[in-house]
């Protein structure tokens, strides 16, 4: 009985479940790692291969060392390969930890399912993938355009030729797209941009109008696709901010 006793003491001290190591402990650290990767990049936008080793490789203590695939949009998907670290403390009476690296393989296509479980796989030989920076998101220069844009008579109308003229003296970047539309005395002004990471546009909407022009971007919320929030209508007529 006795001896039972200090064996159960035992394992409640260590934390640990007969038969299993150290090492075994710190590799299920670096598998739920791997888990949290998986669960980071799942989605329902369809990516690149080498997008989504990209995105993985900007997570912290993640390296990527393979990517396979065309798309996410595609029946086979993507794969990528992740090295995470793993640690657990060493078993009573020592007090060290112990720390390991292993792989997985993550997959990803329409039908990968949220916090799935990694499979480990040995990992490839070489150096982790170095990505290029991503695209930079052009700025939409809002306070160069409130300055630009004409101020019209509470009794007078809007020119679009004249809004026109002024939005392009401020020589944007080809990316940013420009759109115009007259309602009435009123023009309505988008300028708008796609990051590339981001699901939500970038845009800053102007409404020349008698008597006031004013300059401003909508919530983040308008301006995911199909809210209409970069829209010129919306440029002439806003929006209610959302409740």
């Amino acid at each position: 009985m006795r001896r039972i006793m200090i064996v159960l003491v035992g394992l409640l001290i260590t934390g640990c479940v007969p038969g299993t190591s150290v090492e075994d402990r710190a590799a299920d650290d670096a598998r739920e790692k791997a888990r949290r990767v998986g669960n980071a990049l799942h989605g329902g936008r369809v990516w690149s291969a080498q997008d989504m080793g990209h995105r993985a490789a900007d997570l912290d203590g993640i390296d990527v060392m393979r990517v396979g695939g065309a798309s996410t949009g595609t029946p086979e998907g993507v794969l990528v390969v992740v090295r995470t670290s793993g640690s657990a403390p060493e078993d009573w009476p020592d007090t060290g930890t112990v720390t390991v690296k292993r792989c997985f393989e993550l997959r990803f296509n329409r039908h990968t399912e949220w916090d799935d479980t990694p499979r480990k796989v040995s990992c490839p030989r070489g150096e982790p993938i170095r990505f290029t920076p991503w695209p930079k998101t052009p700025e939409i220069p809002s306070g160069r355009l409130e300055r630009a844009l004409p101020r019209v008579p509470a009794a007078g109308a809007a020119d679009e030729a004249e809004v026109r003229a002024a939005v392009a003296a401020l020589r944007l970047d080809p990316a940013v797209r420009v759109e115009f539309m007259t309602r009435g005395a009123v023009v309505g002004v988008v300028l708008s941009v796609r990051p590339y990471l981001s699901g939500a546009l970038d845009c800053v909407l102007a409404r020349v109008a008698p008597g006031r022009t004013a300059v401003w971007s909508p919530p983040r919320i308008q301006r995911m696709p199909g809210e209409g929030g970069c829209s010129a209508g919306n440029a002439i007529d806003p929006m209610p901010p959302p409740h």
